[in-house]
């Protein structure tokens, strides 16, 4: 299948949808709207992966299982031993290819506002402190910058296994949402 892009219309209503992209790119936001639009179940990985003092559930496999099974659903895509667990089951995946600088401006001032406010992420969990950058091999800010090129390969080699719609710069995203997303949400509608 060749890859769709933000005018391209969709060959079908998504029912089960993967959101690619590096850390910073929107892929929570873009979950959230499409699910609102499509009335799908959303569900956030992170949610289920992080358990307190940052260290992962260990009942996540399980759980991304059971989604999985789920007719309607969006989710990110993301982690390891999630990825083989989802793609086979989702109809379309949609790849937020936003620019390096893009991406990292947003994740820079996503992390510092988290950080600033204090705010609490999943189960009790806070981000990191900022000069961590420098210590913590793991930090976002420092996975976000290692994992840019890694992401894009990982979602280019998908096309021909399933539905991939690839979105650069939110111009394009606000564009197929109210375009091809729109237009097959009209169509189940009827």
């Amino acid at each position: 299948m060749p890859l769709l892009g933000p005018a391209d219309p969709l060959p079908h209503v998504p029912r089960r949808v993967l959101v690619a992209g590096n850390a910073g790119a929107g892929k929570s936001t873009l979950c959230l709207r499409i699910a609102n639009r499509c009335r799908l179940r959303r569900v956030e990985l992170d949610s289920l992966y992080w358990g307190p003092r940052w260290t992962p559930r260990p009942e996540f496999a399980a759980e991304v299982e059971a989604l999985a099974r789920e007719d309607h659903w969006v989710t990110e895509y993301q982690y390891t031993d999630a990825r083989p667990l989802l793609l086979p089951r989702a109809d379309t995946v949609v790849w937020l290819d936003h620019r390096f600088m893009t991406v990292m401006a947003r994740l820079v001032s996503r992390t510092v506002r988290r950080r600033a406010n204090r705010a609490e992420l999943w189960n009790g969990n806070q981000e990191s402190p900022l000069w961590s950058v420098f210590t913590d091999s793991g930090h976002i800010l420092r996975w976000g910058w290692k994992s840019y090129r890694r992401n894009r390969a990982r979602v280019l080699a998908l096309t021909g296994e399933v539905v991939v719609v690839r979105l650069r710069g939110q111009a394009q995203v606000e564009r197929w949402l109210a375009g091809p997303l729109a237009a097959v949400r009209e169509e189940r509608a009827r």
